[in-house]
C-alpha cells in the first residue's frame, strides 16, 4: 500500500468548442475533468448531453494531457482504493477511487453529495493506492489488475472447479470493444465500448448500463494488452458514459482478465460499485 497524490482537474476542451459526432456535426457539450454534481456511480451511462463523462471527481498530478507525470498515479490507484481530500473546505472527507481514464490520464473518485458541495478545482487528493500486484493463488491463470483486495471481497464471485463465476450487469460482445483496444496493457486506462450501432446496443441492452457497473468482455483477453481471442474473458467496471464520437462509447477498466473460459458471467442487476463501496 502506497500514498499516491493529485488534485481535482480543470475541465478539458478542444483549441475550438466543437466535439465531432458520427454523423460529422460539431456539438458543443461538456466533457471529461472536474467535478461533475449530476453524474456519479448508479447513474446511467447513457442519455447524457456530454461526451466521456467522468462521474463524481477528477483527478491528476498533471493538467499536461497524457503527461507522463501522471502515469505513477493512474498505474498505482485501484478501484476500491480509498481517498481522502487533505485540503480546502473538505479536507477529511473520504471517498473511493471508480476507475481510470486513459488518454485523458483521469483517475475518477466518487464522494457523497454533501461532500462534491465543499469541494473546489485544485484540491488536492490522497489515495492509499492499493491492489496492483494482487493474484488469485487458487486461479494462478486468472490475471487481476485495477482492483483493491477489500473490494474484490465484496464482488459477487462464485468460485466453481477450474473457473471463477462473476457477477456482472451486462455482457458485451467482443466487436463491440473499441478505442484503446491494442494497448500494451491494461494497468492503465481504460477501452471503450462502441455504441454507433444503436439497433445492436439496444439488442443487447447495453443502452441500460450504469455508471459503476461491473460488465463481461466475452472473447477479449486483457492480459498483456487488449485484443480478441475466442473463449477469453475479462471483467470490467464501467468508469465514463457514453460519447458522440466515432469508435468510443462508455469506458471499461479491467480489473480480471484469463484465456480459455477461466472467467465466465453471472448477470446480475445489483453488480454495480454504488452497492459494494457504500454498504
Amino acid at each position: 500500500m502506497q500514498a499516491v497524490q493529485g488534485s481535482i482537474s480543470h475541465p478539458m476542451s478542444a483549441r475550438t468548442p466543437y466535439r465531432m459526432d458520427r454523423e460529422g456535426v460539431g456539438q458543443i457539450v461538456p466533457g471529461t475533468g472536474g467535478i461533475s454534481y449530476n453524474v456519479r456511480i448508479g447513474n446511467p451511462a447513457f442519455g447524457w448531453a456530454g461526451d466521456h463523462i467522468e462521474p463524481g471527481v477528477s483527478m491528476k498530478i498533471s493538467d499536461k494531457n497524457k503527461s507522463s507525470d501522471n502515469y505513477g498515479l493512474g498505474l498505482l490507484a485501484c478501484i476500491g482504493n480509498k481517498a481522502k481530500i487533505i485540503s480546502g473546505d473538505g479536507q477529511g472527507s473520504y471517498g473511493y477511487v471508480t476507475g481510470t481514464h486513459g488518454g485523458i490520464e483521469h483517475v475518477i473518485v466518487d464522494f457523497e453529495a454533501n461532500v462534491l458541495e465543499k469541494l473546489i478545482i485544485g484540491d488536492d487528493i490522497l489515495i492509499k493506492a492499493f491492489g496492483q500486484g494482487l493474484k488469485l493463488l487458487d486461479y494462478p491463470d486468472i490475471k487481476v489488475f485495477n482492483l483493491d483486495p477489500n473490494l474484490l471481497d465484496k464482488m459477487n464471485i462464485n468460485q466453481k472447479e477450474g473457473y471463477l463465476e462473476v457477477g456482472v450487469s451486462t455482457v458485451i460482445p467482443a466487436h463491440l470493444m473499441g478505442s484503446g483496444i491494442g494497448a500494451s496493457s491494461v494497468a492503465l486506462g481504460d477501452y471503450d465500448i462502441t455504441t454507433g450501432d444503436q439497433e445492436e446496443i439496444e439488442r443487447l441492452k447495453i443502452d441500460k448500463l450504469k455508471l459503476g457497473d461491473f460488465v463481461y468482455l466475452k472473447d477479449c483477453d486483457n492480459t498483456y494488452g487488449r485484443e480478441f481471442k475466442k473463449d477469453a474473458g475479462s471483467i470490467g467496471v464501467v468508469v465514463h458514459s457514453d460519447c458522440i464520437k466515432m469508435g468510443h462509447g462508455p469506458g471499461v477498466t479491467t480489473v480480471m482478465t484469463a484465456k480459455d473460459e477461466l472467467l465466465k458471467p453471472l448477470i446480475d442487476q445489483d453488480a454495480n460499485l454504488i452497492n459494494y463501496l457504500y454498504d
